[in-house]
């Protein structure tokens, strides 16, 4: 039985916010955090931007990376949800021109389920070796600033062999860029436009878009840094992230290319409010945009035993990690809790048992994404629901 104290769940998630930004593992920070439905604990810390001495602020906008996957995701759903789209189409009856093949050549049948559950046979170039078969194609993950459309985007990603056959394996991929793709053709609108109308107005995330809606409200980009500080992160920057593979290619200034196609997998921007709001309007049932029904499925694992690699004892439903094993994964969250991060320093989860959402969000990568901050975080969130002295 749960004996919140917010005393204490404020108390514990200061202390890791306080020694966090003191040991310089982080500039600045926004969480958040609803429990039962209302906002029990909110608090900007440290800088916005650092070499500016701007503060932190509740409203500060981030670039989300990978947090853009569960809003288009959502979008994909409200689309099944209003009978536009279905999870089994075939990808290439929306995009007859993305048709991948198979290692050895054959045709492959990809699916909407398979981008949503990240099984399509896809990867991303940062995943791969320096000179890899994407970067070979010139591939752009979506967060590098290029004037590749994302018709030519999909055209070099269907040039190059999938990695497995769709549905035998799991591997995070660019496949969610592909999905956004599928929104602009079932809605016959660019990708901003349909996300706006299917999601984030109904929703009233008045912060959340492809571009920032106040520059001077954009939290400055930084990364971790052998010397101990963060440093400042530049355009064209690269960040190491698996041992052996090419690391992310970040320009943190996308959003102002003219050119810079709106991608689906990691190209929004927006607050931790908003994101928060989305976490709990899915939590509670998906109203106003989407059937209980369907929430429930995406919510649902749906790989089956399929391995995650750096993500043990989790599965996936349509758009996010699910906790399967709270011993294999090491965490004090229940089981069915869902989870996921985006590469410039958040993360973020859901614990549907405890109705609890956590939104926390940083200027910092990659400590803010999968750092002791994020681990440390979390097990202060748990101490304090539950009375842990």
């Amino acid at each position: 039985m749960r004996t919140t104290d917010p005393e204490l769940l404020h108390k514990y998630i200061n202390e890791i916010i306080d020694h966090t930004l003191q040991e310089k593992r982080i500039v600045g920070t926004v969480v958040q955090i609803a429990l039962d439905g209302s906002l029990v604990y909110s608090r900007p810390a440290g800088w916005a931007d650092r070499e500016q001495q701007r503060p932190m602020e509740n409203n500060a906008l981030f670039r989300y990376a990978s947090v853009t996957k569960p809003i288009v995701s959502t979008a994909a759903l409200v689309l099944i949800s209003q009978g536009r789209l279905q999870l089994n189409d075939l990808v290439d009856k929306w995009l007859p021109a993305f048709r991948p093949k198979l290692p050895n050549g054959q045709d492959a049948l990809i699916t909407i389920h398979h981008l949503m559950t990240h099984t399509a046979g896809l990867t991303y170039r940062f995943f791969q070796e320096n000179k890899g078969t994407y970067e070979l194609a010139g591939v752009s993950d979506g967060m590098d600033l290029t004037d590749v459309t994302l018709e030519e985007n999909l055209h070099r990603l269907a040039s190059v062999p999938l990695l497995y056959e769709p549905g035998k394996m799991w591997r995070y991929s660019i496949a969610t860029d592909v999905l956004g793709a599928v929104i602009e053709k079932v809605t016959g609108m660019p990708l901003p436009e349909a996300v706006r109308m299917l999601v984030t107005h109904p929703l009233s995330m008045l912060d959340t878009g492809f571009k920032p809606v106040d520059t001077d409200r954009l939290t400055t980009a930084y990364a971790d840094s052998a010397d101990g500080e963060p440093r400042r992160l530049h355009d064209y920057d690269t960040i190491p992230f698996v041992e052996g593979t090419a690391g992310f290619l970040l320009t943190p200034n996308r959003f102002t290319g003219k050119n810079a196609y709106p991608s689906g997998g990691a190209g929004m921007i927006g607050s931790a409010g908003d994101f928060l709001t989305l976490l709990e309007a899915l939590r509670q049932g998906g109203n106003p945009i989407l059937p209980k029904a369907l929430v429930t499925e995406m919510t649902s694992n749906q790989i089956g035993n399929l391995e995650m690699p750096y993500w043990p004892g989790r599965g996936f439903g349509l758009g996010f990690t699910l906790l399967k094993d709270p011993a294999a994964a090491n965490t004090p969250e229940s089981p069915g809790t869902w989870r996921m991060g985006g590469t410039y320093g958040h993360s973020w989860f859901v614990d549907p048992g405890e109705k609890l959402s956590v939104v926390a969000f940083t200027n910092t990568a990659i400590e803010g994404m999968s750092g002791r901050y994020t681990t440390e975080l979390c097990e202060a969130v748990y101490k304090g629901i539950r009375g842990v002295e």
